[in-house]
């Protein structure tokens, strides 16, 4: 009978080895379903926050129960593995684990939180039909004009504002504009590239690049000098081909219901007053040093009064009397626009992240970037005055558009050790910034525009990842050759 309870235990402590030793393996392969359910998001049905949040939590369910198999892990605030790792013992590796998964929470619930108060200041904007002023100013008809007004738009915003703030209110403008979806996507497309073009040269105008600038591995004005044309570049030559596409040919159809609708007597006011709050975000953050969510929070308060002050109406954040909190609903400006934030597309951004984050913590991003290294032949290495291979950085591009460039520029924050304004961290920048393109879900911009146009996955592989493909490489190409002049 001992014999028989012995063999249980070896076999249970085999069994338990087997798991540990392969769970990496496991959790690779929820990713990819996870993320394959999200490319068919149409063919299956099933809505694309369902995967990201199930694989979401599976992956840090296996690695709590796996964490004592796992041979190293990588600290993300430190960004570097962690040493002596194996000696951790597992009340150690437990703790740890919780630090990494309140850290990456946390740095999720920045964009998070940051998102909602943007997406609400544009909901309170068009509640007093603040658009349309900007709508009026544009009298054309024309389609390739209307592309090339808002190509222009989106890059300049997004390196003031940031990309994701930009691609959400020239959507929004954009859905003034052109009341027809199948004719909207095709610019909403373009409108991707071009703000993530225009947030590569700018130290606020992507979170890669803010990751850098806040890393002290580039600096404002040489970020500038090394990416503005590369950027611009990135931008034009997408722009300048779909000008030449059947779908940017003739006029847009001029929309007679809007001039039966009343315009806000504040429609303006509230306009400028709201972008003016979103430009003041970054300012805030350089004076404060505080995360931009902050920012971001006092810039919706500041809006939310006058929104309150306008509308005549009581505002009321407590639920005491059901009838009178449902009218207050009714009337208030901040509840309405709060009402008509999309939710699924918050929730969809916590489960990719926090998915990512999971293959992160592991290394496995990590060793990733470091098996491209060795693997790759150092292209242009006297050129750059750099021991990385520009293939790698090129290969993260791409990668940012599959994966997610955060992550992959964390890691190469901590695999890379050059100093300050080397030419390879603004190569970095430029592909991790301007890679994204290439897929809907590669950047924050594609995701928030995928979930306002409801833009199908592989619509947009089949109609615009091929012109963010020569735009990338073409700023790439310029990148390469203008380098030598710094």
């Amino acid at each position: 009978m001992k014999s028989v309870f012995n063999l249980e235990i070896i076999c249970e402590e085999r069994r338990y080895e087997f798991l540990t030793q392969y769970m990496e393996a496991v959790i690779i392969i929820i990713f990819v379903v996870g993320y394959l359910a999200i490319t068919l998001e149409h063919s299956i049905k099933i809505d694309k926050l369902i995967p990201a949040l199930v694989m979401m939590a599976i992956s840090w369910a296996l690695i709590s129960l796996g964490i004592d198999g796992f041979s190293q892990w990588f600290d993300s605030a430190k960004q570097g593995l962690v040493e002596g790792y194996d000696a951790v013992t597992h009340e150690g590796r437990l703790h740890l684990l919780e630090e990494t998964l309140l850290h990456h929470l946390g740095k999720t619930a920045e964009i998070l939180v940051f998102l909602l108060g943007a997406m609400t200041i544009v909901e309170i904007i068009d509640y007093f039909d603040g658009f349309s002023s900007i709508k009026s100013i544009i009298k054309t008809k024309k389609k390739t004009n209307i592309l090339w007004i808002f190509a222009f738009l989106a890059f300049g915003l997004s390196a003031i504002i940031d990309n994701l703030t930009a691609t959400i209110v020239l959507i929004s403008i954009l859905q003034k504009i052109i009341k027809d979806r199948n004719v909207r996507i095709w610019f909403a497309g373009l409108i991707i590239i071009s703000a993530n073009a225009g947030g590569a040269f700018s130290p606020i105008g992507d979170v890669t690049t803010t990751m850098l600038w806040i890393g002290n591995k580039v600096s404002t004005v040489k970020l500038f000098e090394y990416l503005f044309f590369p950027s611009l570049l990135c931008m034009l030559v997408p722009v300048t081909i779909a000008t030449f596409l059947p779908a940017f040919k003739g006029y847009i159809e001029a929309d007679k219901t809007d001039n039966d609708k009343p315009k806000s007597k504040f429609s303006t006011t509230m306009l400028l007053l709201g972008l003016g709050a979103i430009v003041s975000v970054p300012v805030f953050k350089v004076i404060t040093h505080l995360p931009p969510y902050v920012g971001m929070m006092l810039a919706l308060g500041v809006v939310a009064i006058f929104a309150e002050v306008y509308s005549n109406s009581k505002f009321s954040l407590t639920e005491f009397g059901e009838e009178e909190s449902d009218a207050h609903a009714n009337h208030s400006p901040v509840h309405h626009s709060l009402s008509k934030i999309e939710l699924p597309s918050i929730l969809f951004f916590l489960g990719i992240l926090m998915a990512v984050a999971a293959l992160e913590s592991l290394g496995l991003l990590f060793g990733f970037a470091s098996t491209l290294q060795d693997a790759t032949p150092m292209i242009g290495t006297e050129m750059a005055g750099t021991q990385v291979s520009d293939l790698v950085v090129l290969l993260l591009g791409v990668g940012s558009a599959v994966i997610d460039n955060v992550p992959l520029v964390a890691a190469s924050l901590g695999m890379f050790t050059e100093s300050l304004d080397n030419q390879l961290w603004h190569f970095i920048a430029y592909s991790a910034g301007t890679g994204g393109s290439m897929l809907i879900i590669g950047s924050a911009a594609g995701v928030v525009a995928m979930g306002m146009e409801k833009i199908s996955f592989f619509w947009y592989i089949k109609k615009i990842s091929w012109l963010a493909l020569v735009g990338f490489l073409a700023g790439a190409g310029a990148f390469l050759v203008t380098r030598t002049l710094f």
